[in-house]
């Protein structure tokens, strides 16, 4: 199994990875080598499959490969074009052996849900195959082909591959993967090729993708399981791996243990890494304010780019307090990274004495409080373009899902690292960072959450406590939940909940002009979720009195 990372696009850098792999596989005397689903071009590289010199690359990908695999059977994801009716592509396996392609499965089972869209560019294939190698009866399916076979599928097919599969009764099935990581996902994986291998009696072996591309991360733990649905191999997660897995060899079963909250630190950290990589870039930006969210996005920055290359700039105002300046140095020196204060006293006192006049006769409000967050992201954003840094954002799912945060002001920059963990995560992870030694000041993990736009600010001022905002969040838009039902799990009362669905919908229009944010949950709001901006729908939503601003509220 070669666990890769590949980069979309990156034709010439990934048929190197490939070509590497099987020549690793040769020399480790393996009869097969097995690639993760679409691995010649990257998963999954969306309208660009619309571009006929895309697929053109894509296939020309095929040629080198063909000729290394003298020796060896090579089962490889690629594109290819449908000769038929429907969608012009396929996403296959291509089955090649001693320089010659013994045939293709084409993958049956085309998700069109949450982040997946392969229905828009694919033509679903319309049966399964065995393939004879070295004796065997060997059985290729893509990924989705055997999700069907559990209960954790998200979408319902008419169509079941490995039940298909039964009557053929192969010695072994392989299944290319590129499974996004998902919090708490990878022994749900693991299960689901128990499930196929019981049904089967056979072995499963899934190699899955790894790395970060744009939004989505994928975590590895490919995965090998024997006829009985006992774990055998595991590669590694969050990391390129290649391991030889020998099926005639007396295997112990293989225990997995994982720290979720690790794998969920490590995710973000390879979603950072791989996003700055991919595309040559090497310094990050953060605007430290002392408070939880930013003291986390600086842990991640400085394990995903290395401290050098991560710089923090506090911005404090009038209404900064001391104790926020000093935790922003402090988390700066534990963590070794770059840090300057700029006051934005100055440029604050200019704006109001500009816009003086036209305020004349109206009390200060929510426009002062944006006001400052403004100046910080243009300050950031002119960082950005003078020295060559990327800005990372710094707010969580429950400030974004609730629109407590500022257009144009603390939504600049280019990744959003923690936009879809709830703020009960922030905090755990930020635990999981202080389990050895204080690296998050204490003092930041500690005080109470707050904006610091006006005197003695809190952001209870404006929503519930964040426990509250988190199980609402959580069942709204990741499990979808009427608000009823929300308020009746979770002892609530019904004018809190239908306020904070208000909130979130409300939102919709500020969250579509932010940046990307690494999706780690269920149901992230940066990819998956498609919701309209204006709508009517009055079923299960409260009733939307108010024009929609940009009120940190």
């Amino acid at each position: 199994m070669a666990q890769l990372n590949p980069t979309i696009g990156d034709f010439e850098g990934n048929t190197k990875k490939i070509l590497n792999a099987i020549q690793k596989a040769k020399k480790q005397k393996a009869d097969i080598v097995l690639f993760p689903e679409l691995i010649t071009c990257g998963y999954l590289p969306g309208d660009l499959l619309l571009h006929e010199d895309f697929i053109k690359a894509a296939q020309d990908c095929l040629a080198p490969i063909i000729q290394a695999s003298a020796g060896i059977c090579v089962v490889v994801g690629l594109v290819r074009h449908n000769p038929g009716k429907g969608k012009p592509l396929f996403n296959s396996a291509a089955v090649i052996q001693d320089g010659q392609i013994l045939g293709y499965h084409n993958k049956c089972l085309l998700p069109t849900y949450n982040v997946f869209d392969e229905r828009r560019y694919f033509e679903p294939g319309k049966m399964v195959s065995t393939f004879e190698i070295k004796g065997k009866k060997v059985a290729v399916i893509i990924c989705e082909d055997i999700w069907q076979h559990s209960v954790y599928v998200e979408s319902k097919y008419a169509y079941d591959p490995v039940l298909d599969l039964v009557s053929h009764k192969p010695d072994l099935l392989l299944n290319l993967s590129a499974s996004p990581y998902q919090f708490d996902k990878p022994d749900v994986r693991i299960e689901v090729c128990a499930n196929a291998a019981r049904s089967l009696n056979c072995p499963v072996l899934l190699c899955c993708q790894v790395g970060g591309n744009d939004d989505l991360i994928f975590d590895g733990y490919s995965v090998c399981v024997d006829r009985h649905g006992h774990l055998r191999e595991l590669c590694k997660g969050f990391e390129e791996d290649q391991i030889v897995v020998d099926l005639e060899a007396p295997l112990c079963n293989l225990s997995f243990h994982y720290h979720p909250m690790e794998d969920l630190y490590k995710a973000l950290v390879l979603g950072v890494h791989d996003y700055f990589a991919k595309q040559g870039f090497k310094k990050a930006l953060i605007g430290l304010s002392g408070g939880i969210d930013s003291a986390l996005v600086a842990c991640i920055a400085k394990e995903a780019l290395g401290a050098e290359n991560v710089l923090g700039i506090a911005m404090p105002s009038r209404y900064s307090s001391e104790s926020s300046v000093a935790d922003a140095k402090a988390l700066a020196e534990n963590l070794g990274i770059g840090f300057k204060v700029i006051s934005i006293e100055g440029p604050f006192r200019d704006y109001l004495s500009l816009l003086e006049p036209l305020f004349e006769g109206k009390p200060a409000d929510v426009t002062e409080e944006n006001l400052q967050s403004r100046i910080r992201g243009m300050i950031l954003m002119a960082i950005s373009n003078k020295l060559g840094y990327i800005v990372l954002t710094t707010g969580n799912k429950s400030e974004l899902a609730t629109g407590y945060c500022t257009l144009y002001g603390d939504m600049v920059g280019g990744l959003g690292v923690i936009a879809d963990l709830v703020k009960a995560q922030v905090y755990e992870m930020s635990r999981w960072i202080n389990r050895e030694k204080e690296i998050i000041p204490k003092s930041t993990i500690d005080k109470v959450p707050s904006a610091e736009l006006r005197p003695n600010q809190k952001d209870t001022d404006s929503l519930p406590e964040y426990d509250i905002v988190d199980k609402v969040v959580k069942s709204y838009v990741e499990d979808h939940l009427s608000p009823k039902a929300i308020a009746k799990k979770h002892h609530l009362s019904q004018e809190i909940v239908d306020d904070l669905i208000e909130k979130i919908h409300k939102a919709e229009y500020k969250r579509r002009q932010g940046p990307p944010g690494l999706r780690v949950s269920k149901r992230a709001f940066s990819v998956g979720r498609r919701f309209p901006i204006v709508h009517l729908w009055k079923s299960s939503i409260p009733k939307i009195t108010q024009k929609p601003s940009d009120r940190r509220d």
